[in-house]
């Protein structure tokens, strides 16, 4: 009997002008949890969808349980009991959670679907893991968060004993975060066997027993974690030592640049407000961070000053204009630029290619247009100099699809987009969302660059180390209302923990 529940031997995958698997071997031992750390675009979600059926590769064996098997899509996966949850969710968002878990493997009885048992077990599995879902709310009135979890509910209610996780932390909070890292070492107890990638090296160092690091493409080596410090992974995975800790020198803000009186907005698809009389400003030269639990107001805050979402009542001042009613273009044209949480909703044209979408908000500009006419051969310097500038990683260059590119590049190129605008404030949601330490540190530190310069930057982070390190003021959010104002230098994280939770709350009104 084979020690080992995958091994994944000599696989090569490749894409037209990239070889995402360069000859990649990975065993995963049975009942452990086995970390793939690499950076953006390193070939860890590919090596996966290979193991899960939705890739084939062009070269390489995959044994399950010591046999050889050949796995053609996520049937024959399911079928070896290979489950996965998927970076970017694969979820219909007209149908509700529990129709989502059971797409594919509806109960039937006499022919008739049957979902009173399967509902059943899906509540139960819910409470087992703390996951609190609501079975029967649709998937489109769910937190990004939720979703997450339903996508781990999918995989718990199909039994299977061998777990792919991709990346499934990357829109948790950190309460979740820890959550989580008990669910799997309990499912590693009941004898799961889990593959795991992840960007962050604490949960790597928290949960896993073996981690193996890809580069463009290659194997670098399998360590034990345990004796393995968090900057020898993070050199392991970049090729040159990695600073973890941001670096800044006090903010010097001036004159305010944004400022929101009073704002209401309704939640989507319901009645109630989510954002309930938020007042607050951004000044020049200073990153002010909203804290917060997910889902408690952050998306509408920021929808309904983008103009993603109609606000009920109160105002929208940038540069002391009033814009409140303005549209989207007139706010992007007007010195405003928006990092959003869902690269794929709000971020790019997924069937466009990356020239397109690093253009989106100027192409009808100079020097991008004259008289309705499309300058290609200037769209196509600047996306070459974007490529180059923050590292976008694609097979083609400016003519790659963006839907073809890794969830990690796709976040370059929006942060590359925005920033290059050179904007007067900079809106930044999740910015390092899925990116690797080598690329989050580059990322801050072109925020803390861009503050330097001037610009106004509000930023909403579910991430406690990047509010610490990277705020000058922090506002923590709780049920759509501002419930204290901090310096990151004054206060802990147990402390801003409490207030996110809805335990503490400053008595007097948040001067902001």
């Amino acid at each position: 009997m084979s020690d080992y529940a995958i091994e994944m031997l000599n696989i090569t995958k490749v894409f037209p002008g990239i070889i995402a698997n360069d000859d990649i071997t990975i065993r995963l031992k049975k009942a452990t949890i086995h970390a793939l750390l690499g950076e953006n675009g390193a070939g860890k979600s590919t090596l996966m969808s290979v193991l899960f059926g939705l890739y084939t590769p062009e070269k390489g064996i995959i044994k399950v349980n010591g046999k050889d098997v050949k796995i053609k899509d996520p049937l024959d996966a399911n079928a070896y009991g290979i489950g996965m949850v998927h970076q970017h969710f694969k979820l219909v968002h007209n149908f509700t959670v529990v129709q989502n878990i059971l797409l594919g493997v509806e109960p039937t009885k006499h022919g008739i679907l049957y979902f009173k048992d399967a509902r059943e077990k899906i509540i139960f599995l819910s409470e087992k893991y703390k996951l609190r879902i609501e079975p029967d709310a649709y998937i489109e009135d769910i937190t990004v968060g939720m979703q997450q979890r339903v996508e781990i509910l999918k995989m718990l209610y199909r039994d299977n004993d061998i777990m792919i996780f991709d990346e499934p932390t990357a829109v948790l909070t950190p309460q979740e975060i820890e959550e989580l890292m008990v669910i799997m070492k309990e499912l590693k107890n009941e004898g799961k066997s889990i593959l795991f990638i992840s960007h962050k090296l604490d949960e790597i160092k928290s949960a896993a027993d073996e981690c193996s690091v890809l580069r463009r493409g290659k194997y670098i080596g399998t360590v034990d974690v345990k004796n393995t410090t968090k900057e020898q992974l993070s050199e392991m995975m970049v090729g040159r030592p990695v600073e973890l800790k941001v670096e800044k020198t006090e903010a010097k803000p001036e004159e305010t640049v944004l400022e929101v009186k009073n704002l209401v907005v309704k939640a989507e698809h319901k009645s109630k407000n989510a954002i309930n009389d938020i007042s607050l400003n951004v000044r020049k030269g200073e990153i002010v961070c909203i804290a917060g639990i997910d889902g408690n107001g952050q998306q509408e805050l920021i929808s309904g000053i983008t103009g993603l979402m109609p606000i009920v009542s109160g105002e929208i001042i940038l540069n002391g204009q009033d814009v409140t009613h303005k549209s989207i273009r007139y706010k992007n044209t007007h010195g405003l630029s928006h990092i959003p949480e869902d690269r794929h909703r709000d971020g790019l044209v997924l069937d466009y290619d990356l020239q397109k979408n690093l253009v989106l908000q100027e192409y009808f500009q100079n020097p991008f247009s004259f008289k309705n006419f499309l300058h290609h051969r200037e769209i196509l310097n600047y996306s070459n100099k974007l490529i180059c500038e923050f590292d976008i990683r694609s097979g083609e260059g400016s003519f790659t699809k963006a839907r073809s590119m890794s969830g990690g590049n796709q976040q370059k190129a929006i942060i590359a987009r925005e920033i290059s605008k050179k904007p007067e404030l900079l809106i930044a949601v999740q910015p390092t969302r899925g990116l690797d330490v080598g690329a989050i540190e580059y990322i801050h530190h072109r925020i803390v660059e861009e503050r330097d310069k001037g610009t106004a930057i509000l930023l909403v982070s579910l991430e406690l180390d990047e509010v610490m390190n990277l705020s000058d003021r922090i506002l923590v959010i709780f049920e759509g209302e501002i419930v204290g104002e901090f310096d990151p230098k004054k206060v802990t994280i147990n402390e801003l923990g409490l207030y996110m939770a809805g335990s503490k709350k400053q008595i007097k009104e948040v001067e902001v």
